[in-house]
């Protein structure tokens, strides 16, 4: 906020502010969406497998981003109205506490992708032994692994945070999920040209085979979205870091709002896409929205 008042003084763009009932509308209907993926998957048995599990895990960091963004909102409110102070130390832990919900929800974004893909690669490339490869037991090892890891690195980031060495490794992940992407489309695309020169003798097959390609588009979407909502709040971090008082930079930081809604709507799109891709879940949703009738 600092920040952002002084370049209100070096540059002639206009702070774009979001009104706080729509950063309030939006976190609840992100949070609301999320839990409902979280029910579903719990009640329907048929929903225990690992990828679902990866979803959940998604679902979660999802959630964390959402109720980060409500609870940084609420806390600008209350100092606002002078309930709390800027420079205190009851305000200073919080503050490193809501910057350290942020770094999770990123992190658990980026680590619950990469398990889903890892996922939808064995599925495709190694079908006859996925269900040894990836047994549920392993995938909650994979996943409790993850979130230990996340949440040790969040709390470290979080308190070293102004340390350049600390905010490099961390913006350093989007290239690498950039570079991801394209290796997945890579691998889709010499698939598809494999099978192109082949006759399947099985039309069961060709049923899974476009099954798990599905699992692989749908994954290229999450990346896709997860990159244009994250991105640019991550290179408001950048900037912010490296060139506060550059004009250009300031006009860039000056839609800072814009960049934190957007976060907020990746947790919208997330479940809108687990209910469109799976035809499972869309129809366990429906089974409890008749129920609750």
């Amino acid at each position: 906020e600092n920040i952002s008042d002084f370049s209100l003084n070096i540059t002639d763009c206009t702070q774009v502010v979001v009104p706080e009932e729509v950063f309030f509308t939006v976190a609840a209907v992100g949070i609301l969406e999320n839990l409902l993926v979280l029910i579903a998957v719990v009640r329907n048995k048929n929903l225990h497998l690992p990828m679902y599990f990866f979803i959940c895990s998604l679902a979660i960091s999802d959630m964390l981003g959402s109720l980060y963004k409500t609870l940084e909102n609420i806390f600008i409110i209350l100092c606002k109205m002078g309930y709390l102070t800027r420079r205190g130390d009851f305000e200073k832990k919080l503050d490193d506490a809501m910057d350290s919900m942020f770094i999770l929800s990123l992190l658990g974004s980026i680590f619950s992708l990469l398990a889903i893909a890892a996922d939808r690669y064995i599925t495709i490339f190694y079908a006859l032994r996925y269900h040894n490869i990836m047994t549920l037991r392993r995938a909650l090892v994979i996943l409790a692994i993850i979130w230990t890891f996340c949440t040790g690195s969040s709390i470290a980031i979080a308190l070293f945070s102004y340390e350049a060495a600390t905010v490099i490794p961390f913006t350093i992940l989007f290239p690498l999920m950039m570079f991801f992407i394209l290796c997945l489309y890579v691998h889709m695309f010499l698939l598809a040209r494999s099978h192109a020169k082949k006759i399947a003798s099985l039309a069961t097959s060709t049923v899974h085979q476009r099954t798990n390609m599905k699992g692989a588009i749908t994954l290229t979407i999450f990346l896709g979205v997860f990159l244009c909502c994250w991105a640019p709040f991550v290179l408001h971090i950048l900037l912010a870091r490296f060139c506060p008082h550059n004009p250009y930079c300031a006009c860039y930081m000056s839609i800072f709002h814009v960049n934190g809604t957007l976060i907020m709507c990746n947790a919208i799109i997330d479940p809108m896409i687990f209910a469109f891709r799976s035809p499972e879940l869309r129809s366990t949703f429906k089974k409890m929205f008749c129920c609750a009738r």
